[in-house]
């Protein structure tokens, strides 16, 4: 399994310094935490040479290997001639289609591209996505699972998804090592979801006008969108002062948020998404 850390490119989009695990003992905690069956279909982000394909393609009814890098098909070629549910994909990680059908994410996904990869995967609620394990670097980890929210995506994705920290993945686990520590994080789609999938845009106008300053106090965050009897509303229903600032707002209390907007708030009035 390759971990990619280098500079994201048009004339080379999935990179030239590879950085791939060794650890055998890692590579099983990873597929164990994912939990898969011989029901699921698994997209491998980045297969590499393959060491994660592998013991997928144990677990799993079909997997997706994408990797871009040539050198590396042939040998992921060679490597699971013999398993019939692999399918690799010689493709960006960019542009790919994800799977129609329900899906489980595993993989160590390039650094450069961290964040437009969990976009491509979580911006759409309605899409198959249901589970994933994923390693990638460290500091992108503590981003997407802080207390406190600073990016109206990562408020947006927690709504209908499940993002936890697991462990710090030491560099010393990866050959050659790459100049950071990366984390395996875990993604579990909601139950029930706080926010219906077809409000998507809607929640998503309301968090990314809020959200300009995660820092700002409450009151001043919302103070265009309610009026000063509806905020007043609001606060008592999140039981929050007026001075807490934003960015420490619960999943839950967005809900709140956005049911009190919905129920009180003229549509016309309702913060629009930014194209």
């Amino acid at each position: 399994m390759a971990k990619k850390f280098h500079k994201y490119n048009t004339k080379s989009p999935n990179f030239s310094g590879q950085h791939l695990i060794h650890n055998k003992k890692l590579l099983h905690e990873i597929v164990d935490r994912a939990n898969i069956s011989k029901k699921d279909t698994v997209l491998e982000l980045g297969a590499g040479k393959g060491a994660l394909t592998t013991v997928l393609n144990q677990q799993a009814g079909k997997v997706l290997a994408v990797e871009y890098d040539t050198n590396f098909i042939d040998i992921l070629k060679r490597k699971t001639a013999e398993n019939p549910v692999t399918k690799i994909i010689h493709q960006d990680i960019m542009k790919i289609h994800l799977p129609k059908e329900k899906f489980v994410v595993v993989s160590n996904i390039p650094y450069a591209i961290t964040t437009p990869i969990m976009k491509m995967l979580l911006n759409k609620p309605a899409n198959g996505f249901q589970k994933g394990v994923i390693i990638m670097e460290m500091g992108a980890a503590k981003r997407f699972t802080s207390q406190f929210v600073k990016d109206d995506y990562v408020l947006a994705w927690r709504m209908w998804f499940d993002i936890c920290y697991i462990r710090k993945i030491s560099r010393n686990n990866f050959s050659p090592p790459p100049k950071v520590d990366s984390a395996m994080i875990t993604i579990t789609r909601k139950k029930e979801p706080i926010i219906p999938k077809k409000d998507y845009f809607i929640f998503l106008g309301l968090v990314q006008y809020s959200l300009k300053q995660p820092e700002a106090a409450i009151g001043k965050a919302f103070k265009r969108i309610f009026t000063p009897a509806q905020l007043k509303y609001v606060r008592r229903n999140l039981r929050v002062t007026n001075d807490t600032p934003i960015g420490l707002l619960t999943e839950v209390q967005w809900g709140i948020v956005f049911n009190t907007m919905i129920k009180y708030v003229q549509r016309p009035l309702w913060p629009r998404v930014k194209k």
